[in-house]
This record gives structure tokens, sequence and C-alpha cells, in this order.
């Protein structure tokens, strides 16, 4: 699909996630895409505020205003930090590609207990007798990239090495006992590992940013 032809004129990024990104698709898989939109300034002035999200246009599409998109970042959300990293970018304009430039900004100590906090939620939501597969290799996946994070200084998305056994997880073929204690391992491995990132985000450079694009679009 040409890319004008559901790219709307306030999207400043938009970018692969899922599977494709990460470099676990399959001949099924869908395409994940995650952006970031910009609300006009003034729309901010009445007592109905634009929406901090919206759905489409294409299926399997979800983006962020520019302002949620950021809060979501400084509070180390996973989802929203990798897709500053994301190996398949789509679209992005001038003020999109400031964006991916800042992402350090984002990075703090704090994303080491939010990507171990969400895989650990996964974990809980599986049923050990009759596990989803591919929400198993989904949770293990989120602790490799966590744990990358924290001794390199960013997420891990596309898998490399670890495609192999992660697919084998997806296709039911390693036992669950084998898939948990690697899960257990990873999670005990990213609790303990020193942190090469700053104990807070650079708020100061983000809300430059957030102020600069404001202006821009008044």
């Amino acid at each position: 699909m040409a890319q004008d032809t559901w790219m709307t004129d306030d999207l400043i990024l938009s970018v692969v996630m899922g599977s494709r990104a990460y470099g676990l698709e399959t001949e099924s898989s869908d395409t994940d895409r995650r952006g970031v939109f910009v609300a006009p300034t003034a729309a901010f002035w009445r007592l109905d505020k634009p929406p901090t999200h919206r759905d489409g246009p294409l299926p399997e599409q979800f983006s962020w205003e520019v302002e949620r998109f950021c809060r979501l970042a400084l509070d180390a959300n996973p989802t929203v930090l990798e897709c500053l990293w994301s190996p398949i970018v789509e679209v992005i304009t001038p003020t999109g590609r400031r964006l991916r430039e800042l992402r350090t900004a984002f990075l703090s100590q704090r994303a080491q207990r939010a990507f171990a906090g969400y895989a650990e939620d996964q974990f809980r939501r599986i049923d050990q007798d009759a596990p989803r597969w591919k929400q198993a290799m989904h949770m293990v996946r989120l602790l490799l990239s966590g744990l990358h994070l924290v001794r390199h200084g960013e997420p891990l998305v596309q898998v490399g090495p670890h495609r192999a056994r992660l697919l084998a997880i997806r296709r039911g073929e390693l036992p669950w006992a084998e898939v948990d204690a690697w899960r257990a391992a990873l999670h005990a491995e990213l609790a303990a590992t020193p942190s090469v990132l700053p104990a807070g985000p650079d708020r100061d450079r983000v809300e430059d940013f957030l102020v600069g694009v404001r202006k821009e679009h008044l």
C-alpha cells in the first residue's frame, strides 16, 4: 500500500512493531503499526481536549498524541520505548526525526523495573496447564529486551540469535518447565544487572522538544 493512501497530515512518525520488527514473523503474522501524531495546539484551549490516542486507519495501527507518547516514554513504558528503536520506519517527518534523535533522553533506571514488571504481568496471566505459546514467547522476548537495555542503553528489538529458540516457544515445542526456567533466569539476571542507564530521564530536553512542537502547530 502506498504510504500516502493511509498516512494522515498530523502523523510525524509511524513504525512497524510486533513480530515483523522483532524478526519473529511467520507467514500468518499481521503488520502492527505504531505511530505518533500532533494535535493542533489551539485544540487544547477548548473544553473538549483532543484525543490522546487513536486506532487506524489501517488494521493493527495505533497512534499516540505526541504529549501522551512522551509521558509514557518518560515512565519507561516498554512498548513506547521500543517504538523509538524500531528498525522499520514507514513515516517520519522532521519533527518525528527530532523525536527519534531524542530517544535516549527518555531512558532511566526505572526501565529496569518497567520491563521486569510488564513481563511479570504477562506471566501471571498465563495458564501454565494450557499456555498461550505466543504470549509466552513475547514474555521472554520482553525480558531479553530489558536486559539488553540496562546493559547497553537501548532495547533489543531485533531478537537476532534468540530467534530460533523463541519461535520454538511459539510453536509449543519447548516444555513449559524449560520456558519458565528461562523466564526465571532472565528475570533474576535483569534484577541483578548493574544498569548503564541514568537515574532519571532528561525531562528538560523532552519538555523543550514538546514546547517547540506546540509552537510549530499553533
